[in-house]
């Protein structure tokens, strides 16, 4: 670059065209950066300087006894006792025995809640933060301990533990205590003309001691959900976990109650008890419950719905789905992608997945092109437990966490096969060559299945790959439609048109658009429609459905003696009905009045009937 000169008109001599320019745009942007970078250390470090301290603490982890041995075939239900059986179902280890609760340790574990929950509901936003913390700071630093318990218990990969109980679990930590408060703080709302004196707000006060009965897929991440909305709404929960999955509840109980105890808090806050199915009734109908989180399928949902009415306990149900993912004409291009996405949706905790692809419905032109693709992958999944001694073994899927459903899922595919179906890869359970008492399912491609299908109606809940075929967009809609659930869904293809038709019509309770199941990564409500269940947990219509809403009307200008007052044509004994009428009538003309010359009429009548 030549060197700076100034000529006698004051431009730069020995620039070139553009040079200048480019400096000035270049400072600019610099400038701007620096600015910016400037800015946003000063937010993070007024954030990092004001936030709540994180104190450190440890929770055992567990370890099966030293004379474990393996079960020849593992239920969790032993002869000679009424104890809960617990065991690997990657490998038929026996962990170990777990009692169940009794209705009177049910009414103890109430009663140890609803003393705690009263000192906790006066607790500040920030103190509840705190807690929230410790438990994000402790499971960031114990991931591995706490998916290895996860894998014992139900089966499952760390790849799988990893993504679906630590990385949601420290989700909704975080984006409960970044948005939590925002949430929960008291909400203005409008006012009219007729009431212009007067301010309105919505307070979220605690319930007192909610309930939450979760599914055994994710005995991690299902038990501390409902947990951390309990606790920073202000309640106390009773958590009824699995008990499939109840060998890792006091371990991951102990996590929260770690945290509240070195807070300063009362841990009877939280409890959990495992029982089986004929006393979970107690918990659902006690009259101290004030709402109940249910995570299951459709028909133990109408046992709790049935159980909760007895005390008119609110319950929010999420009963699984059959999700569909549609693949539009559209995404031709983009199927490498896409493909990855299908098979993480489908085969991710093998299959067990309440927001898994159950059905893939593919317009023409990408249909052969996903059978094609599917097959030689679906193949070489590799099945097995992460259990095993050798540090290379390479395991793509895990087991099941039980074998009760595989004479269900071997005739369904049986049954779709019947019926034109065609079975590309496995079809039946799988007997692990080391394994034998473990549970697992081979994993599976079913093509050209149909709307009338039975598999394409009932949730498989299972590594079962499902391919439909759509003659266009309408079709795939009307495809993902018919069953009936409603939970999520995943749409694939151009941002047209037909994608926004497709959005719009699809019943269910979330959609993820080129993605699968994204929504439950960023905290938005969670929960379906139809037979998937009712009710939303998560975000902030999660947090504010655990809450009493309050509504409350004050005056706004009491100070100044501006307060409702009874006008005198309608005190009790009204002196004149009609007079009072015609008053009432010209109120009503006043505030509601379609134009200024209605509402001018209303005035108008106010003074003749005063």
């Amino acid at each position: 670059m030549a060197e700076m000169q100034i000529d006698e008109n004051g431009l730069f001599a020995g620039w070139k065209e553009g040079e200048i320019e480019r400096l000035l745009y270049g400072s600019a942007i610099g400038s701007t950066v620096f600015v910016a970078m400037i800015i946003w250390s000063a937010v993070w470090f007024k954030e990092w300087y004001y936030s709540e301290p994180i104190i450190k603490y440890t929770v055992a982890v567990p370890a099966p006894p030293d004379d474990s041995r393996i079960l020849e075939r593992p239920s969790i239900k032993a002869a000679g006792t009424t104890a809960i059986q617990c065991y690997a179902p990657a490998t038929g280890e026996f962990l170990g025995f777990v009692n169940p609760s009794t209705p009177e340790g049910i009414d103890r574990a109430v009663e140890k809640a609803q003393i705690a929950q009263d000192k906790w509901a006066a607790t500040t936003f920030s103190q509840r933060r705190q807690v929230l913390r410790c438990i994000l700071a402790f499971v960031i630093e114990n991931q591995e301990d706490i998916c290895r318990v996860a894998c014992l218990d139900s089966g499952k990969t760390m790849i799988d533990a990893t993504l679906g109980e630590i990385l949601v679990t420290v989700e909704k930590l975080q984006w409960t205590i970044d948005h939590g408060e925002k949430a929960l703080r008291p909400s203005r709302r409008p006012t009219n003309l007729l009431m212009a004196y007067k301010k309105n707000t919505v307070q979220y006060d605690p319930l007192g001691v909610v309930a939450a009965l979760v599914s055994w897929n994710y005995p991690f991440h299902n038990l501390i959900g409902p947990m951390i909305s309990a606790i920073f709404s202000g309640n106390a929960i009773v958590v009824k976990a699995s008990e499939n999955t109840a060998w890792s509840v006091n371990y991951f109980t102990l996590i929260v109650k770690g945290a509240l105890h070195i807070c300063g808090h009362d841990a009877h806050l939280v409890q959990t008890l495992v029982t089986w199915p004929q006393t979970a009734n107690h918990l659902t109908s006690h009259p101290s419950i004030s709402h109940v989180t249910f995570i299951g399928s459709r028909p133990v949902a109408k046992f709790v719905a049935a159980s909760a009415a007895k005390s008119l306990t609110p319950v929010v149900a999420e009963l699984g789905g059959k999700d569909a993912a549609i693949v539009l004409d559209t995404a031709v291009k983009d199927l490498p992608r896409i493909i990855e996405i299908l098979l993480r949706g489908t085969f991710q905790a093998a299959g067990q997945n309440c927001i898994g692809i159950e059905r893939i419905v593919a317009c023409p032109k990408v249909y052969d092109k996903l059978v094609l693709a599917l097959e030689p992958r679906i193949r070489a999944i590799r099945v097995g437990s992460i259990l095993d001694a050798p540090k290379d073994t390479q395991v793509d899927m895990g087991a099941m966490v039980s074998d009760t459903s595989f004479d269900r899922l071997e005739n369904l595919i049986q049954g779709a096969v019947k019926d034109g179906a065609r079975l590309l890869v496995g079809g039946s359970r799988f007997h692990h060559p080391v394994h034998h008492s473990g549970h697992y399912f081979q994993p599976t491609l079913l093509v050209d299945v149909t709307p009338e299908m039975a598999i394409a109606n009932e949730e498989c809940f299972g590594p079962i790959c499902v391919l439909m075929r759509a003659k266009n967009p309408e079709d795939a809609c009307a495809i993902a439609n018919a069953p009936d659930f409603g939970l999520g869904a995943s749409v694939f293809g151009a941002s047209d048109y037909h994608m926004r038709a497709v959005i719009r019509n699809l019943k269910t309770g979330m959609v993820a658009v080129n993605d699968f199941a994204a929504y439950y990564a960023v905290q938005l409500p969670f929960g379906g429609v139809g037979g998937s269940g009712y009710g939303r947990f998560a975000g902030e219509e999660g947090l504010r459905g655990l809450c009493n809403i309050k509504a409350v009307i004050e005056d706004r200008w009491g100070w100044a003696g501006i307060r409702t007052a009874i006008p005198a044509q309608i005190r009790y004994p009204i002196p004149d009905t009609a007079k009072g009428y015609e008053f009432v009538r010209a109120i009503v003309e006043v505030g509601y009045g379609m134009r200024p010359w209605g509402r001018a009429a209303g005035v108008k009548r106010i003074l003749k009937n005063m």
